[in-house]
């Protein structure tokens, strides 16, 4: 009886392995955590076509806005631990949001880095028809028009609304915020002129400004960037301690099996380190990750912290 179970067990598992050894056998889904239009959906587009056809199966996009990428970051945890379900996390689920709220319906531990995808700086942008072009002139403006007292962002929590929050603590402004599901919404609001000003993350926000649509004032990297070079730093505008970078990166539900992951980060990386996902990631003002899933989890870990002190220092929390 021993021996016969011993027997089942041993194929068990060799039909599991196999299994796992076969994988990809259907689509792959990346959950965005957002409308589409913004930076989380461009790049999960733009890496969901390499990575089809490297794991020879299609792999589909699903946007899940809301909530500060709280319903899609849920629903991916929610999923099997199969590999087919994943999603293009961010710095605001995956970094801020646990310190910034009391209560998630996800803990840390919910989730297996794959890989790092791009890293962005964000930009200070303004309506084209909005008399300022200095950080120091939207300060004057802002303070001087009661009704401009307003800014957008692509949704609570997000590192461009954390971005504004840490803006006007260092300018000592006052201003209500106007939250959208996604940088798409937030995007098309300002175009209408629907508030004053938002800090977005560049790739979002870059073709209105190329167009003339947005006014650039500032960027939030440590230096200029090559999209943008007659943009000054914040630093350079005035403004000190203002240096953000947006990362989004794979992950896949916790319980995932490591043949599973290293298959794709394997094909990320590949995808990642393509001659036209480089040059489309430097149009965007990005760089290209590709880094390991222990890095990616170091890289985690390390925002977590980082943000951690800053929602306590600024005495921020949603509900």
């Amino acid at each position: 009886m021993k021996l016969a179970k011993a027997l089942l067990l041993s194929l068990g598992l060799v039909a599991g392995n196999a299994a796992f050894a076969a994988w990809p056998e259907r689509p792959v889904t990346i959950i965005v955590p957002a409308s589409a239009g913004g930076t989380t959906d461009i790049v999960a587009r733009m890496l969901s076509e390499k990575m089809g056809n490297d794991l020879g199966q299609t792999v589909v996009v699903e946007n899940r806005a809301g909530a500060a990428g709280i319903i899609g970051t849920q629903a991916l945890v929610r999923a099997k631990p199969d590999g087919y379900t994943l999603v293009m996390g961010n710095i605001g689920p995956n970094a801020i949001n646990y310190s910034l709220y009391d209560s998630l319906p996800y803990k840390k531990e919910d989730f297996k880095p794959i890989t790092l995808v791009i890293s962005v700086p964000n930009v200070l942008v303004v309506n084209e028809q909005t008399p300022v072009n200095s950080v120091q002139e939207l300060v004057e403006y802002v303070k001087n028009n009661p009704d401009k007292q307003n800014f957008g962002s692509s949704g609570k929590g997000q590192s461009p609304h954390m971005s504004a929050e840490m803006f006007l603590q260092r300018t000592g402004l006052e201003a209500e915020h106007i939250a959208y599901k996604g940088a798409g919404p937030a995007v098309t609001a300002l175009l209408g002129n629907q508030f004053t000003f938002m800090i977005d993350n560049l790739p979002s926000s870059l073709p209105s400004i190329q167009a003339g649509k947005f006014k650039a004032l500032a960027v939030t990297s440590e230096e200029r960037v090559a999209e943008l070079p007659d943009v000054p730093t914040m630093k350079e505008a005035g403004v000190d301690n203002m240096v953000v970078t947006a990362w989004f990166g794979l992950l896949a539900p916790a319980g995932t099996p490591d043949d599973v992951v290293d298959k794709l980060y394997q094909s990320a990386k590949k995808a990642l380190e393509s001659d036209d996902i480089k040059a489309r990631f430097a149009n965007m003002g990005g760089k290209p990750g590709g880094n390991t899933p222990a890095e990616f989890a170091e890289l985690i870990t390390n925002q977590q912290n980082q943000w951690a002190e800053i929602v306590e220092a600024a005495n921020l929390k949603m509900d």
